[in-house]
């Protein structure tokens, strides 16, 4: 009989939504008539006569139903998925309803009706609607399901038999992406059993599993699973052609059960087996609780988090200052949505300005209107090949750009500033490195020039490579991998020191917070990582294969392209050896020399004239003269010198890797104090 009507039924299922909609509401309306004849009938023991009194008391009964049923959302499920949370949905609304429809009968004498009709009818109401929608659910659903049979679907084992891999299975009942044929689970209690018609299987059998149950997907269900824990589960699943995906943390779960929707990619912190430090909240209270901060480059990668981590902290202001509107856009209207929803009732006022660093004026204007306390300069041009094409623009940004804000910050009495710097700072072997080198050399040197002046403490937090954010290399192997490959590496055996967004901001509000003025402090990045090893644990914990000389079969290639203009095979946090702890151990500080201000002041005068000719070979031996350890190991690459020189360009230049030594310092230095 369902094969005779299924040519209706898929016709149905075709139809949009709100003419479902109608039709669903058609239907309730007929059953309160037909119920409440029924109703009548049953009271007086025989078939009830259609009159006028039997008419009233339906139009009661619709008048009450529709807008009782349509604001306590009958009509918003998806019959073919209802089950019982529809159920219980129905028995709600009968539940108003029939307080609504016993008064109303119970006031109006209505002749030749039973008052307890009243009590009578709303339960038969609750049965015929009821099953209408289980009734949707075994007809439309079934037919739905089998034009998507499950048989091709990949096969997936949840990692987890606790209530998070409970709840997932019942979300990918109705689900098209893939199928689940079992559990995984540590816990050998568990294995043999069955849990909601699902096996459990002890994590040796996995090999077995995947061959006999043709296994092509594990999904994390472990969200309390501590991340040492995670790290070994995903080492053991790495040996196996499957591809890894993960439930969220359990604080991330807190809010309503389980989804499809919140599987997800690995992230960053399981594909590093980065075990997160728990912060300090009397540091990272210190410096914004109560107090105007001010974020420069506020919509970058780092400026965006350290806003996010800024407001939870309850500043009374927070002025966000970047040059470009998008991003001061998007993160603006994420930070009116994160205090829109906190149940903390965040209320800081949240001030986007358009401002580049460089413009004096401007910066002016907005500090001494504001006043910040406290000021997080993560303005500055990143990108070490677009520096090197752009080198001008690079140094007056994060030199002179960074000097301008300082000073006006010092000027009108900022009582902390925090600049953002970087590994590549370290006897750099690009323009990027030494422009931020030379930008920590000016805070160093205006904290130490004048005591007087010291109201404001300068400090300087030197970290690595920040995953997740535009240009990382998690996103852009995640496309590759999407795409089918390859993956592309500028050198097989380039490493680099990786921490995630959120860590390094957290860790940059402690460490501001600890300054006395003129640190360096350098944050823990943990061991280097092989950017080779990191892409082929991406494509293993993705089901896939590397495609290589002795696999030429595999799913995934990588390919070396060169080492970039500027680019190092790997970086260095600290200059020498020369490291104090602090009260963090996450923070240590570097005791790194810097040029007194009386000195560097008047090559700053000069560098700031070069680059107002662009006068490349000047500047980069101005650099050199001034950055302790640079050398600048490649070829000039600036677009607007080489074209008004016509000098040739090779993209691919081979950049050789450059030894531990540097040049002796080539100025007297001193000690920071």
């Amino acid at each position: 009989m369902l094969n005779h009507f299924r040519p209706a039924f898929l016709a149905f299922l075709e139809l949009p939504r709100y003419v479902k909609r109608i039709i669903s509401l058609s239907v309730d309306v007929s059953l309160c008539l037909i119920t409440v004849w029924l109703a009548l009938s049953i009271r007086l023991g025989e078939i009830a006569r259609l009159t006028d009194e039997t008419i009233l008391a339906s139009l009661i009964s619709i008048c009450i139903a529709v807008p009782v049923f349509i604001g306590m959302g009958l009509y918003r499920a998806i019959f073919r998925y209802s089950g019982w949370p529809a159920i219980f949905t129905v028995a709600r609304a009968i539940f108003v309803y029939a307080i609504l429809y016993i008064s109303i009968i119970a006031i109006i004498d209505i002749p030749g009706i039973p008052k307890t009709i009243g009590l009578i009818h709303p339960l038969l109401l609750f049965f015929t609607i009821g099953g209408t929608r289980a009734l949707a659910r075994y007809w439309l659903g079934g037919i739905y399901h089998r034009q998507f049979p499950t048989s091709s679907l990949p096969k997936a084992l949840i990692y987890g038999a606790g209530n998070a891999g409970i709840q997932l299975v019942a979300a990918l009942q109705n689900s098209h992406e893939m199928r689940v044929t079992g559990f995984l689970d540590d816990d050998i209690r568990l294995h043999g059993h069955s849990l909601n018609g699902q096996p459990v299987y002890s994590p040796n059998d996995l090999d077995e599993l995947i061959e006999t149950r043709e296994v092509t997907h594990i999904l994390l269900a472990i969200p309390s699973a501590s991340r040492a824990r995670r790290n070994e589960i995903l080492n053991s699943i790495s040996r196996h052609h499957v591809a890894v995906r993960t439930l969220p943390s359990l604080t991330d779960l807190a809010e309503g059960r389980v989804t499809v929707s919140d599987l997800q990619n690995l992230d960053v912190d399981d594909l590093l087996g980065r075990t997160p430090v728990t912060p300090n909240q009397i540091l990272l209270t210190k410096a914004i609780t109560g107090k105007v901060v001010m974020v420069t480059g506020a919509g970058g990668s780092i400026g965006s988090e350290l806003c996010r981590q800024i407001i939870k902290h309850k500043p009374v202001k927070l002025i966000l200052i970047d040059v470009n509107e998008f991003v001061l856009y998007s993160i603006h209207s994420e930070l009116e949505y994160m205090q829109s929803i906190d149940p903390h009732h965040i209320s800081s006022q949240i001030i986007p300005l358009l401002a580049s660093v460089q413009n004096e004026s401007r910066m002016r204007a907005i500090i001494e209107t504001w006043k910040p306390d406290t000021v997080y300069h993560a303005a500055a041009y990143k990108h070490v090949p677009l520096v090197e094409y752009n080198l001008s623009e690079g140094i007056k940004n994060n030199v002179l750009g960074t000097l301008t804000t300082a000073k006006i910050a010092q000027q009108c009495g900022v009582s902390n500033f925090v600049l953002i710097s970087t590994d590549k700072a370290v006897r750099p072997s690009n323009v990027m490195g030494a422009s931020k080198r030379l930008a920590e050399l000016c805070l160093q040197a205006l904290f130490a020039h004048r005591p007087e002046k010291r109201a404001t403490k300068f400090s300087i937090v030197r970290f690595g490579n920040v995953l997740d954010s535009s240009g990382s290399v998690i996103p852009k192997f995640r496309k590759q991998i999407r795409d089918g490959g390859p993956i592309t590496l500028t050198h097989k055996d380039i490493t680099r020191y990786f921490m995630t967004i959120p860590e390094a901001a957290l860790l940059v509000i402690q460490a501001g917070a600890m300054a006395k003025g003129g640190e360096v402090f350098v944050l823990d990045m943990g061991q280097p990582v092989k950017i080779s090893d990191l892409a082929m644990r991406m494509i293993e914990l993705s089901g896939l294969t590397l495609r290589n000389e002795n696999n030429p079969d595999g799913d995934i290639e990588i390919i070396i392209t060169g080492l970039r203009p500027g680019e190092k095979l790997y970086e260095e946090p600290l200059y020498g050896v020369t490291q104090i702890p602090t009260h963090h151990h996450k923070i240590s500080q570097a005791n790194d020399p810097f040029i007194p201000w009386h000195t560097l002041e008047t090559e700053i005068s000069e560098l700031h004239d070069m680059l107002q000719k662009n006068d490349v070979d000047q500047i980069l031996n101005k650099l050199n003269y001034l950055v302790s350890g640079f050398s600048h190991n490649g070829k000039i690459v600036d677009w607007l010198y080489t074209e008004k020189n016509k000098l040739p360009y090779n993209h691919h230049t081979h950049i050789e890797q450059e030894t531990d030594s540097s040049h002796p310092e080539s100025i007297d230095v001193s000690t920071p104090m």
